[in-house]
């Protein structure tokens, strides 16, 4: 899609509404482990599941980070109309995703099962808990592969191609997930293992599809050549990305390991809370996503005051969904948490719903959070958004150390929200003190003028 020329609502609207719905079915691989494995396994298997969140997610946001950071390089390119470079960068993406995804599973298989028990996870669960998360870990190659070819197709504005793969490997994974589990009797790891089948099929559909339609952007062995410039650029972006992602994670495996202490119950009810909460986000996601190829593409089509235009529309946007939100979670969440969990625990509908309804007020302020970082991203900023993920990262140990102990659950509830609003602050100057930011918005005063 060309986000350079014409309206910017209905270009920024339609390339993220694709997005929207491929985040809604990606959140499905996870929300269909959980409500499948709660609904037939019990409520310790739940909690196994649900204490490896932070690991799946550490793990799964890396490639999608490092997926998206190095299509922004391809966008940047594909804003210029340089798809001799294009080629370049698609074999150099190929081969450090191949090498990424090796140490990533080498790190898995001789640290898993060490951080698993650093966490705390009760000792009851454990089994389950590694069983699940290690089938993720092995297979890590697939949601790498998965990750770089959608992360291709949305780079060249392509979101709808990637969204009709990801609707039928998610619906595959329901299925796998349900005949696993209650006919051939498997367990929680047999979840994990519909994830990684189904994240294959996706990788294979977006391939062929890339193959047939847009061959152009496939590499031929020429281009499979060392560029160090190139090589560089891609492992900065793809990994500020992907690090900025894993950093969060980080911070969210340290706080789970305060869940962790209060027991199967408030497992449970996190896991149920952060699944809604993910769902509640999703088009908030959207945009920002849409966000970071409109300032790439702009960038290399050297058009600043659009840039700018478009920060303006996004961020109204995504402020008004997440009021939305704020209301509907208010009185919504009982009913929410209970139907996830499958569960009518009293204490742990209250406090499922107790984290979405303090944590809701502030998504607005998160709103622009992911509007600021995301368009930092895609003006080619590696360190000021990854100054961003350590601010959340110190935040969570200062929490996990002194506060959750004297404050209990409604200190993990008011971890994140707190530190949100520390991190839209510093994401605020940053990018508005940004040279191309500050020329957009001269050449819109100069317009404005005339």
């Amino acid at each position: 899609m060309d986000l350079i020329h014409g309206p910017i609502l209905p270009a920024l609207l339609s390339f993220a509404f694709p997005i929207l719905l491929s985040n809604i079915f990606q959140q499905l691989y996870n929300t269909a482990d959980v409500l499948i494995v709660g609904r037939f396994l019990g409520q310790d298997s739940l909690a196994a599941v649900g204490a490896t969140t932070a690991i799946f997610d550490l793990i799964i946001g890396f490639t999608l980070g490092v997926g998206n950071g190095m299509g922004i390089v391809i966008a940047r390119y594909y804003g210029a109309r340089n798809f001799t470079k294009i080629k370049e960068v698609v074999a150099a993406t190929w081969i450090l995703g191949a090498l990424l995804s090796i140490l990533v599973m080498l790190m898995g298989f001789f640290g898993l099962y060490p951080l698993l028990q650093y966490l705390e996870t009760p000792v009851e669960i454990l089994p389950q808990s590694y069983e699940y998360i290690s089938m993720i870990v092995t297979c890590v190659g697939v949601s790498f592969a998965y990750n770089l070819f959608a992360g291709l197709l949305r780079s060249i504005g392509d979101s709808l191609a990637a969204l009709g793969f990801l609707i039928f490997s998610a619906l595959v994974n329901v299925v796998l997930d349900l005949y696993f589990i209650t006919q051939l009797h498997l367990g929680v790891q047999s979840a994990g293992l519909a994830t990684i089948i189904s994240q294959g099929l996706s990788a294979v559909l977006c391939f062929a599809y890339i193959r047939k339609s847009v061959p152009e952007l496939l590499p031929q062995l020429k281009h499979f050549k060392w560029n160090k410039a190139l090589y560089v650029d891609l492992l900065e972006q793809g990994l500020a990305m992907g690090l900025m992602s894993s950093i969060v994670s980080i911070g969210s495996v340290i706080l789970q390991s305060s869940v962790n202490t209060f027991g199967a119950v408030i497992i449970s009810a996190q896991t149920a809370a952060r699944r809604l909460m993910a769902f509640a986000l999703l088009p908030m996601t959207a945009i920002s996503s849409a966000m970071t190829t409109f300032a790439s593409q702009n960038l290399g089509a050297k058009r600043p005051d659009r840039i700018v235009q478009g920060l303006g529309i996004g961020s109204r946007l995504s402020m008004s969904w997440a009021g939305i939100m704020c209301i509907f979670l208010f009185f919504a969440s009982p009913t929410l948490v209970s139907f996830l969990a499958s569960s009518t625990d009293g204490y742990l509908v209250e406090n499922g719903s107790l984290y979405l309804q303090i944590s809701s007020v502030f998504y607005p302020i998160l709103s622009l959070l992911l509007i600021y970082r995301n368009c930092l991203q895609g003006l080619g900023q590696k360190v000021l958004p990854l100054v961003s993920s350590f601010i959340e990262l110190i935040g969570k140990i200062v929490f996990v150390v002194l506060i959750i102990p004297w404050a209990g659950y409604r200190g993990v509830i008011l971890c994140e929200p707190l530190i949100w609003v520390a991190m839209t602050t510093q994401l605020y100057f940053s990018l508005f003190r940004h040279p191309l930011i500050k020329e957009g918005k001269a050449i819109l005063a100069t317009k404005g003028q005339s």
